[in-house]
């Protein structure tokens, strides 16, 4: 009798060394902003609870550090240097802490505005706006990039993004300068990208297609058109791997004082800005949330986010709201749990955090911080 308490007594302190185990290990979530003006990338841990950010470090890059792009596995982070030589930076992450190590630079074959990894994590896709093309580079079983390219496809005028579904048998690209959008066929093994039948699908004249992001099931796309501030929500044949478009939505707020914009540097922008009359609609960036209930825009020259509620079964999108934001938000990001939206403001040097209503999708402001000059992209990351 003795014996079986003494056992049941040594059962219940590994039961409960075991519970105070998974108790201290808990999830960290980090975040990181690229921030181009100060050539750092700033590494932060949000709070899961209450959207609270805590800056770990920031890390030094090549000088315009701008888009990034995380690996499948969460081990690697890749930074595109948009300053000569245009290279690709890559860097491994501590999940512990966080902070990164830098892997290697290698160049890249132009000045990429947009860069992603397909879903098996052996190569990188990028875009170039400005050199209107596409390339992939093979990336090495220890993270790193490597410098020669698999292919470089030229593309039509100022390609804006590159992302493969969630089968990684299919590719898309937005050229905002010819309103259409590449749809391509990829081949995991070689690391080859051939056009689909058709090659590509046309958008509205002078919409400016520029980012875009897939339902969860990769049932639906939905594209943001830089210019007209419109969401083009596109069903998809997960077979055919083509697009057919079922809707069309705004995501400009009521009564805004916005006219269409055009390619090249808006009111505001740089090089210097053209002279019109009203400013000009500006939007940068949307991503949906992982359960796939809402979708959230920004657009530049108004410093707003807008809010989508999606329809599960036709895929289609209905207006909730639009909120004031940082100046110029150029990027924005959900955390993995779908609990916070972070946007980073370019004039602002600041980033907000917006808890999401799960029930409505409707957003609410909790804080700000400074995280650095031009910040621009931002990455999420999560570790059990």
């Amino acid at each position: 009798m003795k014996v079986m308490k003494t056992l049941a007594l040594c059962l219940f302190i590994q039961l409960l060394g075991a519970a105070l185990l998974v108790l201290a290990v808990e999830a960290k979530t980090f975040v990181y902003v690229s921030c181009a003006d100060d050539s750092e990338i700033a590494i932060m841990e949000i709070n899961p609870d209450n959207g609270d950010l805590t800056l770990i470090e920031k890390v030094k890059t090549g000088k315009t550090v701008m888009p990034m792009a995380v690996s499948p596995d969460r081990r690697f982070l890749y930074a595109s240097i948009r300053s000569i030589p245009f290279s690709i930076a890559s860097y491994a992450i501590n999940p512990g802490t966080g902070q990164l190590s830098h892997l290697s630079t290698v160049p890249l074959p132009d000045n990429m505005a947009y860069i992603s990894t397909d879903k098996t994590g052996r190569f990188l896709f990028s875009a170039s706006y400005a050199g209107h093309k596409i390339s992939v580079n093979p990336i090495g079983d220890k993270g790193f990039v490597q410098a020669v390219p698999t292919q470089v496809i030229n593309t039509g005028q100022h390609a804006h993004a590159v992302l493969s579904d969630t089968s990684n048998r299919f590719v898309f690209v937005p050229n905002l300068g010819v309103d259409q959008v590449m749809q391509l066929v990829f081949d995991e093994k070689t690391g080859i990208l051939t056009p689909n039948k058709p090659g590509f699908i046309k958008t509205k004249q002078a919409e400016g297609p520029r980012h875009f992001t897939f339902s969860p099931d990769s049932r639906f796309v939905y594209l943001l058109n830089e210019l007209t501030g419109f969401v083009n929500v596109y069903a998809m044949d997960n077979q055919t791997g083509l697009l057919t478009e079922i809707q069309t939505i705004s995501s400009i707020p009521p009564g805004a004082y916005l006219i269409p914009g055009k390619p090249g540097p808006p009111i505001g922008g740089t090089n210097p800005p053209r002279k019109v009359d009203r400013p000009e609609i500006w939007a940068s960036d949307i991503h949906i949330t992982p359960d796939g209930r809402f979708v959230y825009t920004a657009e530049r020259t108004g410093n707003s986010l807008s809010a989508f509620s999606v329809n599960g079964v036709t895929g289609k999108l209905t207006y909730i709201d639009s909120y004031d934001t940082e100046a110029q938000p150029r990027g924005i990001r959900i955390d993995p749990r779908g609990n916070f939206v972070i946007a980073a403001g370019q004039k602002s040097a600041h980033a907000s955090v917006y808890g999401i209503n799960k029930a409505t999708g409707e957003l609410k402001f909790l804080k700000r911080y400074r995280v650095g000059n031009d910040p621009n992209w931002i990455e999420i990351v999560e570790f059990p």
